[in-house]
């Protein structure tokens, strides 16, 4: 009898396991391996790298150049495929999409700031941030309005139709930011996205991606050197040699002006 009261219990655990898993992380990668070659050369970029971003979560990538960062937060997006290993956004393996399928992820799962801002220079902050909508095939009326309350939300309702080049470094990175909203993505990929930024700026840009990672839901993982953005993020990747070499959540670190000590 006991056997036959197990069978179900156990049933019931893998489905809630399963669901659990499914409802939990937005993104995960397991193993994942990126060799690239270069002549005679190869450069074993990540080593077998594990990796889950919980929904909602906030999550800095630390480490030095050449670490591998660079590559993982890639695989995290899309934009390029491991030769070993998956990479799982919303439990979609994205190395198993045709071109047309992981277009289409990308362009409504995941929202990219880039440290540049990558703008369309001759484009207004609104057409900027319609075009991701116009791609995703969205009519015109309904991205106009959507774009015009994007640009609102992120503080530049006054500037919908100034063009980049008519605003200073800070806005530009909230037109961008607006334009990574587009499609409300489920994550969002900010690449250094203080850098170009004066210390006041940047902290403006830091608590704006916090309040949206908060009011919205949305997952933020972060490639950064800024030790301001390490404050605000629930859990911090350390990347060495290809590798995650810890993970650490904030609360184990303490950050001062211009210095960070592991506790």
């Amino acid at each position: 009898m006991s056997e036959m009261k197990q069978s179900p219990e156990k049933k019931e655990t893998a489905e809630q396991a399963e669901a659990s898993l499914s409802t939990n992380y937005v993104v995960r990668a397991i193993g994942v391996k990126k060799v690239y070659t270069m002549g005679a050369e190869k450069v074993h970029a990540l080593r077998g790298v594990d990796f889950a971003v919980r929904r909602g979560e906030y999550i800095s990538i630390m480490g030095p150049s050449g670490s591998g960062k660079s590559t993982l937060f890639n695989m995290i997006g899309g934009l390029d495929k491991p030769n070993e290993g998956q990479v799982y956004i919303d439990e979609v393996d994205i190395a198993a999409l045709n071109p047309v399928e992981l277009a289409w992820l990308r362009c409504h799962k995941v929202g990219y700031i880039f440290q540049t801002y990558n703008l369309i220079t001759v484009a207004t902050a609104l057409d900027n941030v319609m075009l991701p909508m116009t791609f995703a095939g969205m009519q015109q009326a309904d991205a106009q309005d959507k774009a015009i309350k994007i640009l609102e939300r992120v503080g530049l309702g006054e500037r919908v139709l100034h063009k980049p080049l008519q605003m200073s470094g800070g806005q530009q990175q909230r037109v961008a930011i607006a334009r990574a909203l587009a499609n409300s993505p489920s994550i969002i990929l900010a690449d250094e996205p203080t850098a170009n930024l004066d210390k006041k700026t940047g902290l403006q840009i830091i608590n704006l991606l916090k309040e949206l990672n908060m009011t919205e839901g949305v997952s933020i993982i972060t490639a950064t050197h800024d030790h301001k953005m390490l404050d605000i993020s629930d859990r911090i990747a350390w990347v060495r040699d290809g590798q995650i070499e810890k993970f650490q959540k904030r609360s184990e670190l303490e950050i001062k002006e211009g210095e960070m000590h592991v506790q």
